[in-house]
């Protein structure tokens, strides 16, 4: 494909990753990492403004205060990731693709304000800690997705069903008032470094070199799940 004047990505070719040339490749490939430390970073920025916000405990109580309020707000998130991943994969719109990756990163900032905000107020430093060894073990399962091109495509049957499964656990310890426990945390972890595994791998093998803005997407979203659950660990072990 090639984006005209006005932002329109004209779809004269449809080359994937796999089989692009190699300077194609490794355009498609650096545009996406960058695009993913753009998102982090504006992650970051964004979570500082929020935090500091005179009105973010009022927020975190509405958000986690009430017994189904945070089934609530997950259903919600849901909801504006599928519109955000459906921008972003938009084949006739580079405008719009960015719009669902901004759309994202303000959706995920705002569901991880209760934890942050919690994590500030009674673990100080916790919060470093947990992104440091979340950024490490982001470039551990790259690099092993570099240096051995294997396709983990076979992943995803495991991811969608993992997913489910999480969700349905996290909706019957809301609805039922019991706690999912520090098991269900490790097991999140090896599903987010799953996803992590299988996105990398997609990208490598079966993403359009256009894509780099979805794949940016697809990589932020495994990498904001892994910081998530690192983090709720550090915490219970504080």
């Amino acid at each position: 494909m090639n984006q005209s004047d006005s932002g329109t990505i004209m779809p004269d070719s449809f080359t994937f990753a796999a089989h692009a040339e190699r300077d194609e490749r490794a355009t498609f490939i650096s545009k996406t990492y960058m695009h993913l430390a753009g998102a982090i970073a504006a992650f970051v920025a964004l979570e500082a403004v929020l935090l500091s916000l005179p009105f973010t405990p009022r927020l975190v109580e509405t958000m986690i205060g009430g017994r189904f309020s945070w089934l609530i707000v997950l259903g919600a998130f849901m909801a504006v990731s599928w519109i955000a991943n459906s921008w972003a994969r938009s084949a006739t719109s580079l405008s719009t693709q960015y719009m669902g990756l901004g759309l994202y990163v303000v959706a995920q900032a705002i569901i991880m304000v209760p934890l942050l905000y919690i994590a500030q107020r009674f673990h100080s430093g916790i919060i470093a800690t947990a992104g440091i060894t979340t950024l490490g073990l982001f470039a551990v399962l790259t690099t092993v997705v570099f240096v051995t091109r294997k396709d983990f495509s076979f992943l995803r049957s495991v991811l969608i069903f993992g997913g489910f499964a999480a969700f349905g656990l996290i909706a019957c310890g809301i609805l039922f008032n019991f706690a999912l426990g520090p098991i269900f945390t490790y097991a999140m972890i090896a599903l987010a470094c799953g996803y992590i595994l299988y996105d990398t791998s997609n990208i490598m093998l079966h993403y359009r070199t256009t894509q780099y803005v979805a794949a940016s997407l697809a990589l932020f979203a495994s990498v904001a799940l892994l910081f998530w659950y690192v983090l709720q660990l550090f915490m219970s072990r504080d």
